[in-house]
């Protein structure tokens, strides 16, 4: 297992958290997560590396900046 802390840029409210939070539930290979709105911090635990990369991309297609 590898766990990444991923800083969400552009992530502002409530509704933004749930919109990242929907990306993540609905990713295959995601042990577990963990967001902070305060921090604009997504900590992801998985086994993939692809699974980083998708969810990465995912989340920019939002128009939010992911900075590793």
């Amino acid at each position: 297992m590898k766990t990444t802390n991923l800083i969400v840029e552009g992530m502002k409210c409530e509704g933004c958290v749930n919109r990242i939070k929907n990306v993540v539930e609905n990713t295959k290979g995601i042990s577990s997560y963990a967001i902070s709105l305060e921090e604009k911090k997504l900590t992801l635990t998985y086994k993939k590396e692809e699974v980083l990369e998708e969810v990465i991309k995912k989340i920019e297609k939002m128009d939010f900046q992911v900075v590793r």
